[in-house]
């Protein structure tokens, strides 16, 4: 028996024993499920037992270094893991930015005292983390970001405001970027620095979308003292941090909104598929209007497509492969696949779409508006749709400027 093969055996066996019967068949996306920390409240009783158990196995980042909380799995081991956990209908224990974006970066730039003190906590769920990049004057121009950091001694003394901030309300840490030097040009001065989000002087207003919830926050910085230790590689070259960073979080976006995760139906089918069904008929096994029909055959086709390009690149990065800027051609497909899927969705519930509250909507149409309403800002949020193209062009294509 090849040692791969006791490896699957011996996983299957423990997540038999292991893997609570009350979550199989539940699912979790980087914008549902357990993202830990210690805000966190559990939907489910049994997600705590879940996290705690694969946290101390360290298969909440399964190939991440043993000496850091992680699994310290082959790229093959952790593709049995994943395939088991599917068997199983299992659940993810653990997601978020601490596994997606801050964790990959510290294990790249962080030193051996910064990597012990958070990569730990990320595996075990103890931290959640929000990202503090965008400013209310500088959203795609990222560059021209005017936080400042002064330096006091062996501190940092951080003013300015951070918008759209992902989960802040519910964050405990922030990697953010400042400007501690004005003197060169803009991509040079700036730190990437690591803020507990418990320090006195930060605070945090939600925002409201206009689909009527929204996960972003303004975060405001008056008078924080953070330690210059805090600063991930070397002081002033935070771009380059921040660029590398970007690559995780476009690949996790697109991987996200593009896949189609978030909106499968009981029967299997997607949320897409079966709404086509049930509000324009089945004849024959397929939907009775041609014109839906294939408009929802080819969105279904885009998204597997979609889905497996990106599991591509994601096995690469398991082998060490680092996001480059095809993480921009990845981000612009799947937020526009996304977008196209729930206008296809609006489209096929006609006057049901119009509803906002009240009787005579059901749940799936209101949530469904709502969602269409949240999809409009994906071609903005992590990097605009335009931005993303112009750098395919210029690094991907080699098209001059």
């Amino acid at each position: 028996m090849s040692d791969l093969e006791t490896f699957r055996q011996e996983t299957r066996f423990w997540l038999e024993e292991n893997g609570p019967k009350g979550l199989r068949g539940r699912t979790a996306t980087d914008i549902e499920g357990v993202w830990g920390g210690q805000k966190w409240v559990p939907e489910h009783p049994d997600e705590r037992v879940w996290l705690e158990r694969m946290g101390a196995k360290g298969w909440t980042a399964p190939t991440w270094p043993t000496e850091y909380g992680g699994g310290g799995l082959s790229k093959e081991e952790a593709k049995v893991l994943a395939e088991e956990m599917r068997v199983l209908r299992l659940p993810q224990a653990l997601v978020g930015f601490g596994l997606t974006m801050i964790g990959p970066t510290l294990l790249r730039f962080g030193n051996e005292e910064q990597k012990k003190q958070h990569l730990p906590r990320i595996c075990r769920g103890e931290i959640r983390w929000c990202q503090g990049y965008s400013e209310p004057g500088s959203g795609s121009d990222l560059a021209s970001l005017q936080t400042k950091a002064e330096r006091d001694g062996d501190d940092f003394i951080i003013n300015g405001t951070k918008v759209w901030t992902s989960y802040a309300d519910k964050a405990d840490w922030i990697f953010a970027l400042v400007r501690d030097d004005n003197s060169g040009i803009k991509q040079e001065g700036i730190s990437f620095l690591l803020i507990d989000m418990d320090d006195p002087g930060v605070n945090v207003s939600p925002i409201l979308l206009i689909s009527g919830k929204s996960p972003f926050c303004e975060t405001h910085f008056t008078d924080v003292r953070v330690p210059v230790s805090n600063v991930i590689h070397e002081i002033g070259a935070g771009w380059t941090v921040a660029k590398a960073l970007l690559g995780h979080e476009r690949e996790m976006i697109a991987g996200t909104f593009g896949s189609g995760a978030k909106s499968k139906a009981p029967n299997g089918r997607s949320a897409l598929s079966s709404l086509a069904v049930e509000r324009v008929g089945e004849r024959d096994g397929r939907v009775d209007d041609p014109v839906v029909r294939d408009d929802v055959a080819q969105t279904e086709m885009d998204t597997k497509a979609f889905g497996l390009t990106v599991k591509r690149t994601q096995d690469a990065a398991k082998v060490g492969h680092l996001p480059g800027p095809e993480s921009s051609m990845f981000k612009v497909y799947g937020t526009e696949l996304n977008m196209r899927r729930y206008e296809l969705m609006v489209r096929i519930l006609g006057p049901d779409a119009l509803g906002w509250e009240g009787e005579g909507f059901d749940t799936f149409a209101l949530d469904t508006t709502r969602e269409w309403l949240r999809s409009r800002g994906n071609s903005i949020e992590g990097g605009t749709s335009e931005i993303q193209l112009n750098i395919i062009s210029k690094r991907v294509l080699g098209l001059p400027d």
